[in-house]
C-alpha cells in the first residue's frame, strides 16, 4: 500500500498541472491558501504539511504560532538541496529579524558572507545559528465557489536550515518548526507579500484529529466572530515574540475570582506548543478552589489526581455543558472566551475526567499561557493588519466536517 506521503505527493502533482489553468479560465481570486493540520498522539503538538524544495515534496513542519520564521532540517531533506543561502548585507537579510551577523557595521567583509538566524526548537529551548536560505514552497488555494484547485506557488521563500540535533523534542516525523508569528519573514507574512490581494491575516482551526490554517482569508462568517486586540511584550527595545491578549479577569459558574491585580490584566499568550493552559501558582490556586466549589454545587465528584493534572473528577456527573464553565473576561464584561466542558476536561481513561489547567509555578514568564486543547474547536483569526484577535463560539462536529471536506 502506497505511504500517505506518496498520496499527497501524487494528489500535489495533480494540483500542480491546474495552476496555471485555473486563474485563466476563471477571473474570481481565491479567498485563501490552506495548510492542513493534524494532532500528533504522542507529543500533542499540530503538525502543518508544506510542500517544499525543487520537487516540492511534502515537509512536515511543527506549528509554532509565535515563531518568527520557518526553520527545517535541510541536511536530512534532499529536497532542500536546492536551496540558496542569503548573503549578509543584503535586503533578504536585512528582512530578517535580528540576523546574527547582519550590518550593524558596514563593513565589506560582511558581504561575503551567509545571513545568519538562530533558529530555537521552542519545546526543547534549545538554539543554534542557521543560515537564512530561499527555496520554492507550495500550497493550495481555497474558494468555496470555485470548483477547481490551483497552488499558491513562492518561488524564493525565505527560512533558516537548523542541524539535525534541533529536531529533539518534536513529534516523530517532523523536520522542523512552522513559525507564524508576527514577523516580517514569518509564514503569513511572506505568503501576503507575495500574493498582494490576500490581507495579512491568518485562521487557525485546531482540532484533535483534522484541523487547518487558512492563509488571507476565512472560511467562517467573520461577522459572527468576537474580536480582542492582540497585544505584544516589550523586551527592552525590542518587541518579544508572541501573541498576547489581555484577560481582565476570571470566572467560574459566573463567579469572578478574587485575585489582587489592581485593575491590571493578565498578559495571556496564545501557543500550540503548550498542550494544556498554565497559570502563575497563585492565579492557579484561586482557580482550583472556585472550580471545585463549582463542582461541588453539581454534585460532580471528585477522584484522585492523574499526571499532569491535580484536579480530576470520576465520569458520572461530567461532560458538557454538566460541568462548570470557566469565562476569561476580555476588554469588557461583555466580550469573554468562554471554555466548555469540551475544552475544560480531559479524558484520561477509566472512567476519569481531569480539569486540563495546570499550575505554572510561582514566577513564570507569562502568568496565564492559553494551551492547545483549550482553543481546539474554535476558529481563531489573527488579523496581524490591525493586531486584533477574532473568535468564533464552538464550532460543531458537522461544521468542521464541512470545512475539512472540501480540501481533505
Amino acid at each position: 500500500m502506497a505511504s500517505s506521503s506518496s498520496l499527497q505527493f501524487l494528489l500535489f502533482l495533480s494540483l500542480l498541472s491546474l495552476t496555471s489553468s485555473s486563474f485563466s479560465q476563471n477571473p474570481i481570486l481565491p479567498k485563501a491558501a490552506i495548510l492542513p493540520l493534524k494532532k500528533d498522539p504522542t507529543t500533542l503538538q499540530y503538525i502543518a504539511t508544506v510542500f517544499m524544495g525543487g520537487t516540492l515534496a511534502a515537509v512536515e513542519l511543527v506549528v509554532d504560532i509565535n515563531g518568527g520564521f520557518v526553520w527545517v532540517d535541510c541536511e536530512s531533506n534532499p529536497t532542500l538541496r536546492s536551496h540558496e543561502p542569503i548573503k549578509s548585507c543584503s535586503l533578504k537579510c536585512s528582512m530578517a529579524k535580528n540576523p546574527v551577523n547582519g550590518c550593524r557595521r558596514a563593513a565589506v567583509q560582511h558581504t561575503s558572507r551567509n545571513c545568519l538566524l538562530h533558529p530555537e526548537n521552542t519545546v526543547s529551548r534549545m538554539s543554534v545559528s542557521g543560515d537564512l536560505n530561499e527555496d520554492r514552497v507550495a500550497m493550495e488555494f481555497w474558494e468555496r465557489n470555485i470548483g477547481s484547485r490551483s497552488l499558491a506557488k513562492i518561488e524564493n521563500f525565505l527560512f533558516s536550515c537548523a542541524p539535525n540535533l534541533l529536531m529533539k523534542g518534536l513529534a516523530s516525523g517532523a523536520k522542523g518548526m512552522l513559525g507564524l508569528g508576527n514577523s516580517r519573514i514569518s509564514f503569513p507574512s511572506q505568503f501576503s507579500t507575495e500574493f498582494g490581494f490576500f490581507r495579512r491575516k491568518f485562521s487557525l482551526r485546531l482540532s484533535s484529529s483534522k484541523g487547518s490554517i487558512f492563509f488571507g482569508g476565512s472560511p467562517y462568517d467573520e461577522s459572527s466572530m468576537v474580536y480582542t486586540p492582540l497585544t505584544f511584550l516589550k523586551n527592552g527595545f525590542f518587541l518579544q515574540d508572541g501573541y498576547y491578549i489581555d484577560v481582565g479577569s476570571i470566572k467560574v459558574s459566573g463567579k469572578k475570582l478574587s485575585l489582587q491585580r489592581k485593575g491590571l490584566p493578565f498578559k495571556t499568550k496564545l501557543s500550540t506548543l503548550v498542550p494544556y493552559t498554565t497559570m502563575q501558582s497563585g492565579v492557579y490556586r484561586a482557580f482550583v478552589e472556585a472550580y471545585l466549589d463549582a463542582a461541588s454545587a453539581m454534585n460532580m465528584t471528585r477522584v484522585s489526581s492523574v499526571a499532569p493534572f491535580e484536579v480530576c473528577f470520576g465520569s458520572k456527573g461530567v461532560g458538557n455543558p454538566d460541568v462548570p464553565i470557566v469565562d476569561l473576561v476580555l476588554q469588557s464584561e461583555m466580550v469573554k472566551w468562554r471554555v466548555h466542558g469540551r475544552n475544560s476536561m480531559v479524558d484520561v481513561g477509566d472512567g476519569v475526567f481531569c480539569l486540563g489547567f495546570l499550575d505554572g509555578g510561582l514566577s513564570p514568564r507569562d502568568a496565564i499561557v492559553l494551551g492547545g486543547y483549550q482553543m481546539e474547536d474554535y476558529l481563531l483569526e489573527f488579523n496581524l493588519a490591525n493586531s486584533m484577535l477574532g473568535f468564533s463560539s464552538v464550532l460543531s462536529l458537522s461544521d468542521f466536517e464541512a470545512l475539512s471536506g472540501e480540501f481533505v
